[in-house]
């Protein structure tokens, strides 16, 4: 190396370092309001030096309330064409039917890619923010900041803001409507996550009555073509759904064959998960249009159940208590895990923040519908209410049909019989019904049936006559202490 270039490379370090220098120092001493001024004015100067527009599209919008949809559009567009010019790609597995690649892959953070568009050449960028006080952890900080750039030459922004933008958002949905799969979420803190929604179950293969089935799919296709009524009516595009039964009736299928036959993402809320009412809102205000919201055995999920009641008994209670022991009570709520209340939860499912997004369905499912708070089932929360009940002669048929392909057996009027005699839930039809080995045959899957059938029978009957006992002594033993 020359005398000369060493110290080319010489001078050009030490300006590099006074330049870093002066910077620290600008950081450090200078208030930030005159910082902002200074940034100002060197922006307005660089624009007359750097002829490029840049326009940001960040991942959440309103305070990161809400997921921005131009965000994901963007980043379905991207998806889409990044694989071929992308030297770093994110890869993930998709179970479409009718896909040639059944991986999709998408830029990787901090990656960028050239475009052209009606021979224009414009830049994409994503890029992540971590926050500085960052820990390692396998999940996603909800700290994190990511978004896209886009940058082009700013003779044509015309072309780009009105043209291209336009028919990146076309693009995306078109994309999105080909390689639609359903997801089914869970919830962590005020985040959502998900895993392929690949549950089976349909309204064909569901263990009911057909009339009732026909009226369900009857109320569901009325909602999904309802935009326009409900906007007239003046109520926010969504309906409530309550399941109730005893377990093993089918809850759980119903909402899966719902999810199925809608096309919509499944949202399984867990409320114990949840931190308060504020968190509960946000988990809410980012659940997507086309969805069904799921919160199953709510009677279990929290104690909600006659909250109003409780409280005022609670303060009776107290009247008569010492400062110390109100002090006690109070730490003991402060450490309940989850303190979403029952108006909470009233509120996001039918206030003023349900009508933040629309086509959505929420579903609650009990096995005691009668430990439920009358405000959280009434019409207009819960608009339908479908009880779930012991397995009829009609649903025992399409269990066979699913299980052991028969729609017709001599053996069917007696189990018709013994069905109207002794209460069971589908699921145990549906385990009697089941092969236990290959070579089974259908015979002896429905002998099976009908020897369970008929336990069961005679079990209930010596019940139902012991609590006749017990009742006629207790009411011969009232008598006789009155008389």
């Amino acid at each position: 190396m020359s005398n000369n270039t060493y110290q080319t490379w010489t001078q050009a370090g030490s300006f590099m370092a006074s330049v870093m220098f002066i910077y620290a120092m600008f950081m450090r001493l200078v208030p930030p309001t005159l910082q902002a001024r200074v940034r100002r004015y060197t922006n307005k100067l660089t624009t007359f030096v750097y002829p490029y527009i840049r326009i940001t599209f960040h991942e959440f919008t309103g305070e990161r309330l809400i997921k921005s949809e131009a965000y994901t559009a963007i980043q379905t567009y991207l998806s889409e064409h990044s694989s071929q010019n992308a030297t770093r790609l994110r890869g993930e597995v998709i179970k479409v039917k009718d896909t040639h690649s059944p991986v999709v892959l998408s830029m990787d953070d901090n990656e960028e890619i050239v475009q052209e568009f009606q021979g224009v050449k414009l830049w994409w960028g994503s890029y992540k923010i971590t926050p500085k006080n960052y820990s390692f952890s396998v999940y996603r900080s909800s700290e994190e900041k990511r978004f896209y750039k886009l940058t082009f030459h700013k003779r044509h922004r015309t072309l780009i803001t009105q043209t291209y933008l336009k028919h990146v958002l076309e693009e995306a949905k078109a994309i999105e409507t080909k390689n639609r799969k359903l997801k089914l979420y869970t919830n962590s803190s005020t985040r959502w996550s998900h895993v392929a929604f690949e549950h089976p179950a349909t309204f064909e293969t569901l263990a009911m009555s057909s009339k009732e089935k026909e009226g369900i799919m009857n109320d569901l296709v009325k909602f999904k073509s309802g935009k326009s009524y409900y906007a007239k009516i003046g109520k926010a595009w969504k309906r409530g759904y309550l399941l109730y039964g005893p377990p093993g009736t089918g809850k759980s299928t119903m909402i899966a064959a719902m999810a199925n036959f809608m096309n919509y993402d499944v949202y399984d809320l867990e409320l114990t998960a949840v931190k308060d009412n504020s968190d509960l809102r946000k988990l809410l205000i980012n659940t997507s249009s086309k969805s069904i919201i799921v919160i199953e055995d709510i009677d279990c999920s929290l104690d909600l159940t006659g909250q109003r009641k409780r409280k005022k008994e609670k303060v009776e209670g107290r009247e008569g208590k010492s400062s110390s022991s109100k002090r006690g009570d109070d730490e003991d709520d402060e450490e309940r895990g989850s303190k979403v209340t029952l108006s909470g939860l009233l509120n996001v499912i039918d206030g003023i923040w349900s009508a933040c997004g629309g086509e959505r369905i929420m579903v609650f499912t009990t096995n005691f519908v009668e430990k439920l708070d009358a405000a959280l089932i009434r019409r207009g929360r819960m608009d339908k209410h479908i009880e779930l009940s012991y397995c009829c002669y009609e649903a025992f048929k399409v269990l066979a049909k699913n299980y052991l392909d028969v729609e017709s057996h001599h053996l069917f009027p007696r189990i018709g019989k013994l069905l109207e005699e002794a209460k069971i839930t589908p699921a145990d039809v549906a385990e009697n019904l089941m092969p236990k080995s290959v070579d089974e045959e259908v015979d002896a899957c429905l002998h099976s049936l009908i020897q369970f059938l008929e336990i069961t029978e005679r079990k209930q009957v010596n019940a139902q006559e012991s609590k006749d006992i017990k009742h006629g002594e207790a009411v011969v033993e009232e008598n006789g202490v009155i008389d």
